[in-house]
């Protein structure tokens, strides 16, 4: 028996807290900012996109890594590209959309990595039904044995507590590492369920409120921005619904803004990833909020919601700058 694609990733669920210390065994691993992949390793390579769909065509530098791994093998890994200050999320993005020469000149100036953590099948033997601490061994094995270097690297690895939560640390967020995945050493591999944990990266941060959904005296949701070096209100966020407590505060202090608003007649969508409008009431850009949000932006935007924390009283618009 062997794998092929398509074949459905193991998955996470996010929960707020590491396990308590002392609790049952487990392994903890960096959550890289890319995008999750299967790699069929072997002299028929393929690139598999979580939902199935074939990367190749995109990256053809990590077909041909995968043709020359000397092995059949089935890994399940971040793809990722590296820029000076850290991964690059948006890079990602765009390279998805290449196809023919721009693809290939793409690989040339702007290369990616695969991040690998699990190995599904190893040499003709499907490894879905054995523990993940043979798992890992296995591809610890392979990697020293095939001298595996760039574009594959080995996502690191810890059962050490403190080690893990080092690595919650915001500075490892700026190099777009998103928080850690927590799995139990002895699981199985079960496609398509979420079967391990997802503890992302939480920092607290400030926005100007330039806009809410809902009614202005009863807003649902906040949209914040920041100045920019011209001093031009730059969207950046948007927040989780509102609780009914802070609604009511916030409904209170809120004033509508006319066309003299910067995003009045703007569009802005109404989540990550899709073009539907969002429908938003322009407020006068004189308060600041502080807001929980995780690490992950593309181009300056928080692309998760935000979490409303409080209004800073103590700030004013102007020193919130991008």
């Amino acid at each position: 028996m062997h794998l092929s694609p398509p074949v459905e990733p193991m998955l996470a669920r996010s929960v707020a807290a590491l396990p308590a210390a002392g609790a049952r065994p487990a392994l903890f691993e960096q959550k890289a900012d890319g995008f999750r992949t299967l790699v069929f390793a072997g002299p028929r390579p393929f690139v598999q996109s979580r939902r199935g769909a074939d990367l190749g065509p995109a990256f053809p530098e990590l077909v041909a890594a995968a043709a020359a791994v000397g092995v059949e093998a089935v890994f399940d890994a971040e793809l990722v590209v590296w820029e000076e200050d850290g991964l690059d999320f948006p890079a990602v993005q765009e390279r998805a959309r290449r196809r023919g020469s721009t693809a290939r000149r793409a690989a040339l100036e702007r290369p990616a990595h695969l991040i690998v953590f699990d190995v599904l099948e190893l040499s003709g033997t499907v490894l879905l039904d054995e523990p993940l601490r043979r798992r890992r061994a296995a591809l610890e094995a392979l990697f020293a044995e095939r001298r595996l270097a760039a574009p594959w690297a080995l996502c690191p690895q810890t059962s050490d507590r403190e080690v893990a939560l080092g690595w919650l640390d915001p500075i490892w967020g700026a190099a777009g590492i998103e928080g850690l995945v927590i799995k139990d050493p002895e699981s199985r591999y079960r496609p398509g369920e979420r079967g391990w944990l997802k503890l992302r990266t939480r920092i607290t941060t400030e926005g100007i409120i330039g806009a809410c959904t809902g009614a202005v005296t009863a807003p649902r949701s906040l949209l914040l921005g920041r100045l920019d070096a011209a001093g031009r209100l730059r969207l950046v966020a948007r927040s989780t619904p509102l609780p009914r407590k802070a609604a009511a505060e916030l409904g209170a202090v809120l004033r509508p803004a006319g066309e003299e608003h910067p995003w009045w007649g703007r569009t802005f969508s109404a989540g990550w990833g899709t073009k539907e409008p969002l429908v938003f009431r322009p407020v006068v850009p004189d308060l600041v909020a502080e807001v929980e949000a995780d690490t992950a932006r593309d181009l300056g935007r928080h692309r998760h919601p935000v979490r409303y924390l409080r209004l800073r009283e103590d700030m004013s618009p102007g020193e919130v700058r991008a």
